[in-house]
């Protein structure tokens, strides 16, 4: 009978607690939503998963290296792709040959938006001292309100490691609700009037400007905040891959396959990051509530400061302040967000070539900003 009950005691079963239970559901719930109404379902599929693989309980001392926080486990080297800052480069070189950044080029003022939610960055980092986290801890935690996975996940790889697993959830979460949450926010902000305005059509972009200013940006950047240089050095290397036009191959790789890999591994290793033992914790919960906060203050702050700026242009000129909501580093997700409020409003006004302006400069600024505070820190 003690090979049996030996078997018995090391069983996921014997070894289950609420919390294995708890997050086994949470699991269920994000694959549930995205199969059932295919909602967000290339983020939260391989999230999901990871979910269900990082809480399948198992006696964590027998020495069996299956936890994701286990030294030498499987799932503890896909993690160790998080940890380094492995994967978070690699999406940005393909999210860089997947934009378009005419519309930033063809109307330049529109990078004050996506300046303007670096603003609900500082304020959240301020609440997080208050509460009693660290510095560091804090940084990491304000990041997230930006709704950039792979920015969150690098800045916390490198100054909060042990929190990674909750910021990196965090984020995933808020991203894949960008299209319930920013809407609401969108229609309490703006009157009717507003979400009418019809903006003038941007100009054509020549090719040669389009190479040269990934070029320009990254210098610039570079030497400015030279910490950036793995994000926004990968992000501006693809774009060159895609704007280019010869080296086609290349950027079909890397929007393609390069990103469709790091996406499942990554996707894989955020779920399983959330093992219970580890991730529920007080702390974990704050980082939610915090997080949304800086959510909310940062689409707040970008449709605010739209209003502002409307105030100093002619008639002509009036930006639709629904496109401060895509100050968001989401890209394109809250781009879409405010294409699909925007033909809510009018079916025949499509603002989402406008919206991409301050949606990249939210990348570009959420990039520089958190390069900005692992210089310091």
């Amino acid at each position: 009978m003690d090979p049996i009950a030996r078997f018995l005691d090391v069983s996921g079963f014997a070894n289950a607690t609420p919390g294995h239970l708890f997050m086994i559901l949470v699991g269920m719930l994000f694959l549930y939503a995205a199969i059932r109404y295919e909602y967000q379902p290339l983020l939260l599929i391989p999230i999901g998963f990871g979910i269900l693989i990082g809480n399948m309980p198992f006696l964590e001392h027998a020495g069996l290296k299956l936890g994701t926080y286990e030294e030498g486990s499987v799932m503890n080297y896909l993690f160790m792709g998080m940890l380094k800052g492995i994967f978070p480069p690699l999406i940005f070189l393909g999210i860089g040959a997947m934009t378009d950044f005419s519309s930033l080029i063809s109307n330049p003022k529109l990078i004050l938006i996506g300046v303007a939610a670096q603003f609900s960055i500082f304020l959240t980092y301020l609440c997080a001292l208050s509460l009693g986290f660290t510095n560091p801890e804090s940084a990491s935690i304000g990041i997230i309100g930006a709704a950039n996975g792979p920015i969150a996940i690098f800045l916390a790889s490198k100054l909060a490691p042990h929190i990674l697993g909750s910021i990196a959830i965090a984020t995933y979460c808020y991203m894949a609700l960008i299209p319930v949450i920013q809407p609401l926010i969108m229609r309490l902000l703006t009157t009717k009037k507003e979400r009418l305005i019809r903006m003038k059509l941007p100009r054509a972009v020549s090719k040669r400007e389009k190479v040269i200013f990934p070029i320009i940006a990254f210098l610039l950047t570079g030497l400015i905040v030279p910490a950036s240089l793995p994000i926004l050095g990968m992000l501006f290397f693809g774009n060159v891959l895609k704007e280019s036009m010869v080296t086609k191959r290349l950027a079909d790789t890397a929007r393609n396959t390069i990103t469709d890999i790091v996406t499942i591994l990554l996707g894989l290793a955020v779920g399983a990051s959330t093992q219970a033992t580890t991730f529920l914790t007080e702390g974990s919960i704050l980082i939610f509530i915090l997080g949304a906060l800086s959510l909310v203050i940062a689409t707040a702050g970008g449709i605010l400061f739209a209003k502002i700026m409307n105030l100093f242009l002619s008639q002509e000129h009036k930006i639709n302040p629904l496109i401060g909501a895509a100050t968001l580093a989401a890209i394109p997700e809250s781009a879409n967000a405010v294409q699909l409020e925007g033909v809510r409003a009018d079916p025949d006004n499509h603002l989402l070539m406008h919206a991409m302006a301050p949606n990249v400069a939210g990348v570009i600024a959420t990039a520089i900003t958190a390069a900005i505070m692992m210089s310091f820190m």
